[in-house]
């Protein structure tokens, strides 16, 4: 699975996500809180919407924890692809 796979993907579960609609452009630099206006619990549900769409766990306590050390506390989609991207490739 490519990074561009996973990208098509997450945008795509984004679109439509928790009963919210986004009709901008969603891309590496899109950002999950800044720019789509989710909350953190969206965060939770979108790690639990991942692990379902790919059928396995996935360790997002490690990437939310990383987040928490940061000033900027968002996560740049492009983030979020490549933390995915190695976690399918090493199942």
């Amino acid at each position: 699975m490519t990074k561009e796979q996973i990208m098509t993907d997450v945008a795509a579960i984004l679109r439509n996500f928790n009963g919210r609609e986004y009709s901008g452009d969603i891309g590496p630099d899109t950002r999950f809180f800044g720019d789509l206006g989710l909350a953190s619990i969206d965060a939770v549900v979108l790690g639990e919407t991942l692990e379902e769409h790919y059928g396995r766990k996935l360790p997002f306590h490690l990437f939310m924890a990383d987040l928490g050390r940061r000033a900027v506390r968002d996560i740049p989609l492009g983030e979020l692809v490549v933390f995915l991207h190695q976690h399918l490739k090493n199942n």
